[in-house]
């Protein structure tokens, strides 16, 4: 593990995975649970190419690297300078320098950065409210981490689609509020939902979170796996939490 420079505000914090760490800064973003579900939940196999689109602070490439080993390179993109520059120290901190590669961009220009037709498995975990809806964080950094501020929906799922191999994956993690939306969407660009999974906080209430992964150009089958319950009690996570963040 390298050692390397935090700026004002930052933080190291431990991933519970392979020894991994991350750089990150409270007052920017922080990365949170939905980031780490969605690691578990996409299928990434050996020699993979992998891109994950509007990355943060690296957060999914770090721990996909880290849980699959024998993925192949992946790639990361990340509109905001400050954000890319701790992902790129943090794969530094990681030594992941030959396997994950951080670019400042616009996930919307995924296309023109990367290629058509280069990636096995795109990954992203897109903000989730659309612009000018809900309350809206006083740091800029959040707004836009949170709120279709640079991007919309509809951007993440064309990009992934364009980057994507023929039957390739696209995995994400989003709000079931969405969800009619979103699965018109991946449709409209041959993204073809085939698994998806509903998180809910405690057993008997309502979903919160929505993980999904497509295919493109993949047939109409889509199995609904078993829900994902994240706490047994106030304070103590379902053993499949646990498992998922390795303690």
């Amino acid at each position: 593990m390298k050692d390397v420079f935090l700026k004002p505000g930052e933080r190291i914090d431990d991933l519970q995975r392979n020894g991994c760490r991350i750089i990150q800064d409270p007052g920017r973003f922080c990365f949170g649970m939905d980031a780490v579900l969605l690691a578990g939940f996409a299928t990434c196999r050996p020699r993979d190419r992998v891109c994950d689109l509007g990355t943060g602070t690296g957060i999914l490439p770090i721990l996909l690297a880290a849980r699959h080993p024998e993925a192949g390179p992946m790639e990361a993109v990340e509109i905001q300078e400050e954000s890319a520059d701790m992902a790129r120290r943090s794969v530094e901190m990681n030594e992941m320098e030959g396997r994950i590669t951080v670019r400042t961009g616009d996930l919307k220009e995924a296309s023109r950065i990367f290629g058509s037709d280069v990636f096995d498995l795109v990954v992203s975990n897109p903000p989730y409210m659309p612009g000018g809806r809900g309350l809206t964080n006083p740091s800029e950094p959040l707004r836009r981490a949170r709120h279709e501020i640079d991007c919309t929906f509809e951007d993440v799922a064309r990009e992934a689609a364009r980057i994507l191999r023929e039957r390739g994956r696209f995995a994400l993690v989003h709000r079931p509020e969405r969800l009619a939306g979103i699965i018109g969407t991946m449709l409209h660009y041959r993204l073809e939902p085939k698994r998806m999974k509903l998180v809910h906080p405690y057993a008997g209430q309502p979903a919160n979170m929505v993980l999904i992964e497509a295919v493109k150009g993949g047939g109409e089958e889509l199995k609904v796996e078993a829900p994902l319950i994240i706490y047994r009690e106030a304070g103590v996570y379902t053993d499949e939490i646990y498992d998922i963040y390795g303690y």
